[in-house]
């Protein structure tokens, strides 16, 4: 596990711990879920263009297939 220096501005970091406390948790863990969140984000947007570009130019054959399905 990695440690991170993070600086905030005091007023931000006081609304996140009044959230964590909310909670039940630390700061550490509202931001370890956090970071998760915007990694699972990032994962599927890139998951996403990833196949948009291999589905580049294939659109009448998309269009075929959603016919065949009968959902077009």
């Amino acid at each position: 596990m990695s440690a991170l220096t993070l600086r905030l501005p005091d007023e931000k970091y006081q609304r996140l711990k009044e959230m964590a406390h909310q909670r039940g948790q630390s700061v550490n863990r509202l931001l370890d879920e956090v970071t998760t969140l915007l990694l699972a984000e990032f994962d599927a947007e890139t998951r996403f263009m990833l196949r948009a570009k291999r589905g580049s130019g294939k659109k009448e054959r998309g269009l075929e297939l959603l016919k065949k399905a009968g959902t077009h």
